[in-house]
């Protein structure tokens, strides 16, 4: 009996080391100590000095069920994206930026390919929030079937207290701004599989009313708002409060984002809504409260900000290629979201 018998291969682990290490390298800032291997990731800490009272933000996610449909169309070099962007989308929202990740694949066995893919993904998303890959955890036989993963991670990212985002500021006549998701994102996949059938025949069939096949739409990475935020604060413009749309969707997330005594309302008929919802609304006969309560409908960040700072906000986003629209406003009353 030997470890490999027992179902750890470590020479496939000694590949997967192998064949990541050029998308790693991609990843890594001047900040970053050390190479890929050692027994921890090291990060320098020095330019921290230059903030008057800097904070640590921290965010720890998964992609949820959405990893079982890279499994069942055999595509697994975008769900890394997800695994970032639900810990950096969270840390820039704080008004954050996002210095490392760290990944975890948990995998009932080890296919050197399958686990470099998956990891080209995360190193994607890491390029896309400018935060370094420094390092990770995979293969745990006797957890799920070998054929099988999860994916998770785990964020740092750090900010001046006096730039934090809090919702403190917030007032009556403040304006909404959404940018555009890329789609259903990584919430809400336990009702996606109940309502469409989870086969690769179903997945792969094309749907005029999507511009692409199912599995493609479902499966279309989460837009990652570092960099749009970073450029909207960059133009000078203050956000007062700020709103990742995640699980939960509107009802949840945006009253997150308010201080009592102001609530939110949101225009239905300002941004359209993608495709996907309306089928997924329709295929499964889930009711308008339910989308919005689960869902993020098109919108996947929300910012607060001075009517007199919206065109230059409007401005900044559409420069990081990110899709603004105007879609509410704060009003004074109870905490909550009104959608109309």
């Amino acid at each position: 009996m030997d470890y490999k018998k027992a179902g750890v291969d470590i020479e496939a682990g000694y590949k997967s080391v192998e064949l990541m290490k050029e998308h790693v390298k991609k990843t890594l800032r001047p900040e970053v100590l050390g190479g890929l291997g050692g027994f921890s990731g090291a990060f320098s800490l020095a330019k921290i000095k230059e903030m008057e009272e800097p904070v640590l933000l921290s965010g720890t996610d998964g992609c949820g069920t959405k990893v079982k449909l890279a499994m069942i169309m055999d595509k697994h070099d975008t769900i890394g994206i997800d695994a970032v962007a639900m810990c950096v989308n969270d840390i820039a929202c704080a008004g954050g930026e996002p210095l490392f990740f760290l990944d975890y694949i948990a995998c009932g066995k080890n296919y050197p390919e399958k686990i470099a893919s998956i990891v080209k993904g995360v190193a994607e998303g890491c390029l896309q929030s400018e935060a370094a890959l420094i390092g990770g955890e995979t293969e745990h036989p006797g957890l799920m079937p070998e054929d099988e993963y999860d994916l998770a991670g785990f964020a740092v990212g750090v900010c001046d207290k006096k730039d934090m985002i809090t919702g403190e500021d917030l007032k009556a006549g403040d304006v909404l701004i959404g940018m555009a998701s890329s789609g259903v994102h990584s919430n809400g996949f336990s009702l996606v599989r109940k309502v469409f059938e989870m086969t690769k025949e179903s997945l792969d069939t094309y749907y005029d009313d999507l511009g692409t096949t199912l599995g493609e739409a479902l499966l279309a990475p989460t837009r990652i708002y570092v960099k749009a935020l970073k450029s909207i604060k960059n133009a000078g413009v203050k956000v007062k409060a700020c709103s990742h749309i995640t699980g939960g969707g509107f009802y949840e997330n945006i009253p997150r984002m308010l201080k009592d005594g102001v609530k939110a309302v949101v225009e239905k008929d300002s941004y359209p809504v993608p495709p996907i919802f309306t089928k997924l609304a329709k295929e499964g006969n889930v009711d308008e409260h339910a989308m919005y309560n689960t869902y993020n409908m098109g919108i996947g960040m929300i910012v607060a900000v001075d009517p007199a700072d919206v065109d230059k906000t409007i401005e900044a986003i559409k420069a990081t290629g990110d899709t603004p629209y105007v879609i509410g406003h704060i009003e004074d009353g109870e905490k909550g979201v009104t959608l109309c």
